[in-house]
């Protein structure tokens, strides 16, 4: 699937139901249906509606899985270092005491980034039309032929 220089290259439908990634991301992000942005993206922490109680979009088909907190685990394990490491740099602080700080800001900022995470990547979903929010069903990508059993 390659475009051509100056031709816009359109993942999962036609040209005529662009989504912008940008906005559903936003939206769920925001724990907002990335649909139509009024309605509830998830019934408790983590757990996604069936579907949205404004458009009636479905939700129930969406497959964030393990990617959420892979993403949460690279932001917060990032700020988390570098903030250890700017502390320690200006700060001498025993270990206990780097263990008294950086142990409780990392489990809340986990905790916290991990719904806002998820609803984006579910908005990422719906915006390429991934896992049924095009109108499809998922099939597998590789289909192999049939067997030739002449050979």
């Amino acid at each position: 699937m390659k475009a051509a220089a100056g031709e816009t290259l359109h993942l999962g439908g036609s040209e005529s139901e662009e989504r912008s990634v940008g906005q559903a991301m936003r939206r769920g992000f925001l724990g907002r249906c990335p649909a139509c942005g009024s309605g509830k993206l998830f019934r408790s922490y983590v757990k996604s509606v069936d579907a949205c109680a404004a458009c009636g979009e479905r939700m129930d088909h969406h497959r964030a899985d393990d990617f959420p907190p892979y993403i949460v685990v690279t932001i917060v394990g990032h700020l988390v270092l570098g903030g250890y490491m700017a502390t320690d740099l200006i700060l001498p602080l025993t270990s206990w005491q780097h263990l008294a700080i950086w142990v409780p800001i990392t489990v809340i900022s986990s905790l916290a980034l991990l719904q806002p995470v998820k609803g984006a990547v579910i908005g990422l979903q719906w915006a390429l039309k991934m896992h049924g929010f095009g109108g499809h069903e998922d099939g597998p990508e590789d289909v192999l032929p049939p067997r030739d059993d002449r050979a």
